[in-house]
């Protein structure tokens, strides 16, 4: 009724007088047909406001109101419990008292039961809004999504006008958004019924939308009207956006919730601001009657809004309402704020967003691995260079490297040159997250780098055990493949419940390894080089021209290989497959996977190295073989007796139709020889089913049992019989001054100079000192080791040397020519120059400083010409062109024991170096370039140099072959276990043992020497004969397998001085030539026999071997002929020895005190020689640990 009257004054007002009066068009509202609304076309937005005020107001005021009621009880009825506690005090009578107590007890009992009512209404609400419990989730998501939902629709309607006239029965879109809001509603109640504080969820943001989004919508319906109005205000839902992703598990780090929580609250403010503005323009000021409104879009607004917010201002679209003004005014500001805040970190965070931050895909068909810890150029481009080096079969695995530093850019475009193959995500391998990103339960194996230059190596190995324990925590089944620095550290992965080493668990120890290297070394110069080449992928360069490096760079294109053996050959001997594959196939067959069929063995396989006659080849076994690329190892197992028999080029051996057959039974009786196990365990052929072997082969000559009843009560060994062993002593005992150095003759033994004070990391030089403690040494081929360095270094070290016999320490440096005199350099057999202090500098290049300056200081050093050839007994050894009394003085048989050394340069040294880059500041005289690769290098080449850096290629191929490591292990650290490491962990010691049949039979296992060509059964091939008839002679006649040459670097020239240098030729060909300073690396039986007596260690008089510290290489034939000569022989050299010792008197301190009584004299006859006669024994310079020639057992008769 009151809109009529309005309508008619203002009719009335309009005819009567000419005032400026809005036109009545600003009025009108769109009407439609089927719509029953209001004709004159009013509008009704105060109703919609209304509603949503009086909600808003009407609510906080009962709120307020409840509040203030509730505040006003609880202070009546505090006060009326004062007043009753006062009359109480004033004597009220105990009746009374009684009385009114009962009521007030009922009313507080239910008052606690409405509170519990209304605890568990509360309780269950909360629990239906919260997102801890799924239905919380689910109904918080779903809020959610209905709120972008009635935004959208908001979206759709903006482009109609602000107010219209619609049907709710006929409107799909206002149907839809009174089911959202009727949702809304229900939730409202839940959140309310939930809150703690009624007030402050009535003031919240969320409600505050609801207030002024849900009641329009009812009212709406009511009037048949649509009113635009502020169901902007959804848009502000989307600060929840974050939480939501949150809930669902999306959002997991930090910067990724910053970034959303940015984008989500500036996104918001700026479509609600939008929304506003498309109101109030649309509308115009309502105090001027509507009209001053225009037509703006909504996105538009969001267009004005956003260049307004980046102060740009355009001008093209702007306010005209003064309320469209007004607000800008203050927009602007807070906009502008929040612009320059907001849009620069949200840059920054999407700058500073992992590049590397994805998940890997893992490609169906194809493997991956995962390579983390110590990630830097040189550390990846090593790896990378073996791990896909063209030498291997077809490489299907893809790599993926995880580390949690960005790649710099040259190790970045290193990634990208190898992108087909390698991806790289940064993260750390001890969050589960980045494990998860990596596919780390699909893997088929987990690589972990260590750093081998920290400062604290243990520290560095604790890292690495930690991620060990992180990935094994994740997936136990994955295998792990890691670097260790120190051995010591190897018995933590011990513990680790899931860590297998049956399952293919293998830790690398860098110190073992490397230690390892240098002792073979010791025992034969240039094996380290030999050994570092075999597991290095390395590409065959070609040279022309004659040169040393020509034959050194053919053997570094060989690699070790394992292959299953082909059919045919089973049934056959070790030996006698050994040299039809070489001789036929052209490969070198080293070892063998074999399965013993004992029954107490549980079928368990093991490696065995040139294992001898009494393996035989089984089905499936296993063949580890030296060859120059994976296709030529083919070889063995596609070869067929019938079929590739007549072939005589290797090429073309390839894969034939024939069933695999057992072809050699009946052919070669002579391999298939019946076993007789002796008394030590061990199993071999019986002496009658072959005279000659008989006669050739050390294993078979009686007299083992008075050795055997002799090591069976006296603790000779540790407890697995794999190691000499000693009870512990006390570190004063073997410490040496220079004096008494001088005074004790030594020769032939090893020198170790240390560099390490206090505060140095252990280096763990039990990992030197076991191979040389070998068990298949025998006693007095044990060189002697003198350490030289500081004392405060070596009673760190000494607790895990203790148990070792005949090792000797000089407290001093080795930079002290006096302290390297007193232990007499010039006569050891092997000068090792190790540092512990190399990773406490900076700069790489100082790094190496003190060896290097020690291997200078010894090569310059200089000695009196007039020692001579050391002799080592009483018998003597005459050079060659010298005339002996003797009438059996024939051409000398024997091994040149000790040339005369009158230069440090003639010293055999290994040096231990750190950074690859110094090798070319150890060699003077050489003209490798600063930039040439390692293994090119002149001293590399040599085996005077070890750098560890060359161990790295171990990891590769530990993955693709983890019998690789084993036979590595196997071959340079003395026969170490995973028994013995897991004892080791325990006592951090040796234990003692007494020799039973089985630690004894551990003894017979193979042991890496080296054989001089100059005399001896193979003196014939030496000059001029062929490598391939050497391996075949030395393979048949005395179970030596042959698989490299140690040939003097000048040996090709006609030059009358040669240099005493030496390089290393791995596998040489069959037709390869021989000259007589070659020196022959091979492996070698145990020599059972070579225990029993010094007599028996010498075939004939006149060519006589050192059986004290000296006679570590001694492997003669032996015989029955001369035994009454070798006792004369025997009984002459003992009384010459008491004679000396009589002489000596106690001039000399007795410091062998680990060695037995009947032990030999230390003290060394020395006989004067001339330089003339020196010079020609230089030509044969060799060091002690090579094998003496060997003479036919016919040559004795």
């Amino acid at each position: 009724m009151s809109n009529n009257i309005n309508a008619n004054n203002l009719n009335t007002d309009s005819s009567s007088s000419p005032v400026n009066v809005p036109k009545m068009d600003a009025l009108i509202i769109p009407v439609t047909m089927e719509v029953p609304c209001d004709s004159r076309g009013q509008r009704m937005w105060w109703a919609f406001l209304a509603s949503s005020m009086v909600t808003f107001f009407g609510g906080l005021f009962i709120i307020l109101l409840w509040r203030t009621l509730k505040y006003l009880w609880t202070v009546c009825c505090h006060c009326g419990v004062k007043n009753k506690e006062a009359q109480k005090i004033n004597g009220g009578g105990d009746t009374q008292a009684d009385g009114a107590c009962k009521p007030t007890d009922k009313k507080e009992e239910n008052v606690a039961a409405e509170v519990g009512w209304m605890t568990s209404v509360k309780d269950w609400a909360g629990v239906m809004i919260s997102a801890q419990t799924l239905t919380g989730r689910v109904l918080v998501v779903l809020v959610f999504a209905l709120s972008i939902g009635a935004l959208v629709i908001y979206f759709i309607d903006s482009s109609n006008p602000i107010e219209s006239c619609q049907n709710f029965y006929k409107d799909f879109t206002l149907q839809i958004d009174m089911a959202f809001n009727v949702f809304f509603l229900l939730y409202f109640g839940l959140r309310f019924i939930a809150a703690n504080d009624k007030l402050w969820f009535w003031l919240e943001v969320n409600s505050v939308v609801d207030f002024f989004t849900v009641p329009p919508v009812f009212v709406s319906v009511y009037l048949n009207r649509s009113w635009l109005g502020l169901r902007f205000l959804r848009a502000l839902r989307l600060i929840q956006f974050s939480e939501i992703l949150q809930f669902l598990n999306i959002l997991k780090t930090s910067n990724s919730i910053k970034l959303v929580n940015l984008c989500s609250i500036f996104i918001s403010t700026w479509l609600t601001a939008a929304g506003f503005i498309h109101l109030v323009e649309n509308s115009g000021d309502p105090w001027e009657n509507f009209q001053n409104n225009q037509q703006l879009t909504y996105w538009e607004c969001v267009y004005l809004l956003m260049v307004t917010m980046s102060t740009v201002g355009y001008g093209d679209v702007y306010a005209k309402t003064t309320l469209g003004r007004l607000f800008m005014v203050f927009f602007i500001l807070g906009g502008l704020a929040m612009f320059a805040s907001y849009v620069p970190e949200i840059i920054e965070l999407i700058g500073n967003r992992k590049k590397y931050g994805g998940s890997y895909s893992a490609v169906s068909g194809r493997k991956h691995i995962v390579v983390c810890g110590h990630i830097t150029l040189e550390s990846v481009s090593n790896f990378l260079k073996d791990f896909l080096h063209k030498d291997r079969d077809d490489v299907n695995v893809e790599i993926v490297f995880l580390h949690n530093i960005s790649p710099n850019l040259e190790l970045e475009a290193l990634f990208k040159r190898h992108f087909t193959q390698v991806e790289f995500y940064q993260g750390s391998v001890l969050n589960p997250h980045d494990l998860a990103r990596v596919k780390i339960e699909s893997a088929d194996a987990c690589l972990i780098l260590a750093n081998k230059y920290c400062a604290d190596p243990d520290a560095e190995d604790a890292s690495n055990i930690m991620r060990v324990i992180s990935i094994k925590n994740y997936h136990p089944k994955i295998r792990i493949i890691t670097q260790m620095l120190q051995y010591h550290n190897k018995a933590h992965l011990l513990n680790i419940p899931s860590w297998n080493w049956k399952e293919g668990d293998d830790a690398i120890c860098l110190a073992e390894l490397k230690l390892g290297f240098i002792a073979q070394s010791c025992l034969a110069p240039g094996l380290s080089t030999m050994l570092a080449n075999l597991f290095s992928m390395r590409s065959f360069i070609k040279i022309e021209e004659d040169t040393w490096q020509k034959y050194y760079l053919e053997g570094v294109a060989n690699e070790m290989y394992t292959e299953y053996l082909s059919s045919a050959f089973v049934g056959l001997s070790f030996p006698a497959v050994c040299e039809l594959v070489f001789a036929k196939l052209k490969l070198l067959m080293i070892a063998i996977e074999y399965k013993s069929e004992k029954r107490e063995s549980r079928s368990r396989k093991r490696i065995l190295i040139n294992p001898g006659n009494h393996v035989k080849i089984q089905e499936g076994t296993l063949g580890f073989f030296i060859a120059s690329d994976a296709k030529e190892v083919k070889r063995a197992f596609f070869y067929c007796k019938a079929c590739h028999d007549d072939i005589t080029d290797p090429k073309r051996i390839k894969k034939c139709g024939c069933k695999r057959l057992i072809y050699f039974e009946d052919e070669q009786p002579s391999t298939l020889l019946p076993k007789k196990k002796q008394r030590n365990g061990g199993m071999r052929n019986s002496p009658n089913s072959s005279p000659k072997l008989m006669r050739h082969d050390p294993l078979l000559i009686p007299g083992n049992e008075q050795i055997d009843n002799m090591d069976a009560n006296v603790k000779k060994y540790d407890s697995t019989g794999m190691f000499h062993w000693c009870p512990a002593k006390d570190i004063e005992k073997v410490i040496l001054t220079r004096s008494e150095a001088a005074m004790t003759v030594l020769s032939g033994h090893v020198v170790v100079c240390i560099f390490g004070d206090v505060k140095s990391a252990l280096i763990g030089l039990r990992n030197l000192v076991m191979p040389l403690r070998a068990s298949n040494f025998h006693y007095h081929e044990l060189k002697h080791i003198v350490f030289v360095g500081s004392l405060e270094y070596l009673r760190r070290e000494w607790e895990t040397l203790h148990n070792f016999p005949k090792v000797s320490i000089l407290p001093g440096t080795p930079l002290s020519r006096a302290d390297l005199r007193a232990v007499n350099i010039n006569l050891c057999d092997m000068c090792v120059i190790l540092s512990a202090n190399q990773n406490n500098i900076d700069d790489a290049s100082l790094q190496d400083k003190e060896c290097i300056l020690a291997s200078l200081n010894i090569k310059s050093m200089q000695f009196d010409d007039s020692i001579g050839v050391l002799q080592a007994n009483s018998q003597g050894f005459t050079p060659p062109g010298m005339d002996r009394s003797s009438p059996d003085n024939s051409p000398v048989h024997g091994l040149l024991r000790q040339p005369s050394i009158t230069t440090g340069a003639n010293i055999p040294i290994i040096t231990e170096l750190v950074n690859d880059s110094n090798v070319q500041f150890l060699d003077q005289d050489d003209d490798d370039d600063p930039d040439t690769e390692l293994y090119l290098t002149q001293p590399f080449a040599c085996g005077t140099a070890f750098v560890v850096s060359v161990l790295d290629s171990l990891m590769s191929a530990t993955y693709f072959n983890d019998n690789i490591l084993t036979l590595i292990r196997t071959l340079v650290t003395g026969g170490a276990t995973p028994e013995l490491e897991a004892l080791i962990a325990e006592e951090n010691a040796l234990r003692g043992g007494y020799s039973t049949p089985q630690t004894l039979a551990n003894r017979d296992r193979c042991r890496v020497a080296q054989l001089a060509l100059y005399d001896g059964p193979f003196a014939d091939l030496g000059d001029g004969g062929c490598y391939g008839d050497l391996f075949c002679k030395a393979l048949k006649t005395y179970n030596m397998l042959c698989f490299g040459i140690y040939r003097l670097r000048d040996a090709h020239l006609s030059t009358p001085s040669q240099c005493t240098k030496r390089y290393v030729i791995t596998n040489p060909p069959y037709e390869f030539e021989l000259v007589p300073t070659d020196l022959i690396f091979c492996l070698m039986q145990f020599d059972h026999n070579a225990g029993q007596s010094r007599a028996s260690l010498s075939h004939s008089s006149h060519s006589s071997y050192s059986s004290s510290k000296k006679s570590s290489s001694v492997h003669s034939i032996p015989s029955t002929a001369n035994r009454p000569n070798r006792t004369k022989t025997r009984d002459s050299r003992e009384k010459q020895n008491a004679t000396r010792m009589n002489r000596m008197g106690q001039a000399e301190k007795k410091w062998f005190t680990d060695e037995p009584d009947n032990a030999y004299p230390r003290n060394i006859q020395i006989k004067p020689m001339s330089t003339h006669m020196a010079n020609q024994i230089n030509q044969y310079k060799s060091t002690s640990s090579l094998i003496p020639p060997i003479r036919e057992v016919e040559d004795e008769c």
